[in-house]
């Protein structure tokens, strides 16, 4: 076994052990952003900026909790979540729920990959070559994924994330020298409480925005493979190793809560985009005009230059989010196969073999959905309620495994920290699980006429 290495104690130091939520940001700017947030700005106007901002910040309690189990116990999310008490059949109840929501992603990447098709439109390619373009895009990522040039293409597409993210904060500035400047009254009723009046849009936001559901179950796996866990030790029950697991935690909190202001602002610009310019004009994102409009955010903003901006950066965005989603997905799929007791690799070879064809096999079921269905906006909001659903599971879930370490700590070693920290995911437990119950209430309302 590898030996531990003592957490570091300069800020230097710090920087050099983060990475596991810089990839989530990464990964995080695709369909939520660029896709749901705009929807419920053109829908809403700026009334639920407040939405927005609690949306993104209540689940960070819910994502270091699952990052320190990770490091101080050492187990995947998959395994922590087959721990959980309650009805059993072969797994915990709790990881068939969440088979519901892997499944329900491949949705939500089908509409990413149509997304990708639908931008070749702005060139003038003809619509009747959508399906085959899908192909193609299936194709690629694959290919990419299999030959082990994943992580070229990552980067590169990162950086054009980065950079597109960039140019969308100067459209929203550039936006306040034309008849859709934003004003201090409409940020202020944005900042009042108000309510959705359709709780679907707000609540597929919800669960897709910021860390999403997907991401939350990923970030462990970022952790480990970053070598928090591996850092602290095993676990001998012994003063040294809660010095150091505390130690790496601080340095994941740290990680978290930095992704937490960069993902954050960059949904907050998008959803002030969608308020202020569709909106402002009464248009909504529909299946049908899901890329010109969004289009419109930066020709607004840039004239027609920001035509090659939207489909440079949106282009980047979409497949870097396919990109991400996919390696990780094929990952946590090598782990399920594990977990559910069918089989587990023998080794590292073998799990990059296993890890490799998941993602085929991931890649040709999103690209049969985007063909078989072809609507961007329904496809994206299918995996987007879904993850919304799974979210007071996994906070639950979490709160379980708060409670659970918080019992073998001598109360007289509690710190404020200890408090504190059970108190805001206690918070962020009961936010998302109403925000469930909500949704559920409302949707049954609509269906039977109540």
């Amino acid at each position: 076994m590898a030996p531990h290495i003592e957490p570091p104690q300069s800020w230097t130091g710090v920087a050099r052990y983060l990475g596991p939520g810089l990839i989530l940001t990464a990964s995080i700017v695709g369909t939520g952003e660029l896709i749901v947030t705009p929807k419920l700005g053109s829908e809403a106007g700026f009334r639920l900026l407040w939405f927005i901002l609690v949306g993104c910040v209540i689940k960070v309690f819910v994502q270091i909790e699952l990052g320190r189990y990770a490091i101080t116990h050492g187990k995947t999310t998959l395994e922590a979540m087959n721990s959980v008490p309650g009805p059993r059949f072969r797994v915990s109840w709790l990881v068939w729920v969440w088979l519901i929501l892997f499944l329900a992603l491949n949705f939500q990447v089908a509409g990413m990959m149509l997304g990708i098709a639908s931008m070749a439109s702005l060139l003038g390619a003809p619509q009747e070559l959508e399906k085959l373009w899908v192909l193609g895009v299936g194709v690629l990522t694959a290919g990419l994924l299999v030959s082990g040039r994943y992580r070229l293409g990552e980067n590169f597409s990162f950086a054009m994330v980065a950079l597109f993210t960039l140019f969308t904060v100067l459209a929203l500035v550039a936006l306040q020298q034309t008849e859709f400047r934003i004003t201090s009254s409409q940020i202020a009723e944005g900042l009042s409480f108000h309510l959705p009046e359709s709780f679907t849009t707000a609540f597929a936001a919800f669960g897709i925005i910021g860390v999403g559901t997907s991401e939350l179950i990923f970030y462990p796996y970022w952790c480990l493979a970053k070598g928090y866990a591996r850092n602290a030790g095993t676990n001998d029950g012994s003063q040294a190793w809660r010095d150091r697991a505390r130690g790496w935690i601080g340095v994941m909190r740290i990680d978290a809560l930095f992704s937490l202001v960069v993902y954050t602002s960059a949904t907050i610009v998008f959803y002030l985009l969608g308020a202020a310019v569709l909106f402002g004009q009464g248009k909504v994102l529909t299946n049908e005009n899901v890329i010109p409009l969004l289009s419109e955010l930066y020709t607004e903003s840039y004239g027609q230059v920001g035509l090659a901006i939207f489909f440079v950066g949106g282009l980047s965005v979409l497949f870097s989010t396919v990109f991400a989603a996919t390696a990780s997905k094929a990952r946590v799929w090598v782990d399920a196969v594990g977990v559910f007791g069918i089989a587990k690799p023998a080794d590292e070879e073998q799990f990059a073999k296993w890890v490799k064809i998941a993602c085929v096999l991931l890649v040709f079921t999103s690209t049969i959905i985007s063909i078989a269905i072809g609507k961007v906006v329904l496809l994206v909001f299918i995996g987007a309620l879904l993850q919304g659903l799974m979210l007071p599971f996994l906070a639950l879930a979490a709160f379980y495994f708060r409670i659970q370490d918080y019992r073998q700590v001598d109360a007289e070693k509690r710190s404020w920290q200890h408090h504190l920290g059970t108190a805001c995911l206690a918070l962020s437990t009961l936010a998302m699980t109403s925000a469930g119950i909500y949704q559920i209430w409302a949707q049954m309302f609509l269906w039977f006429g109540a």
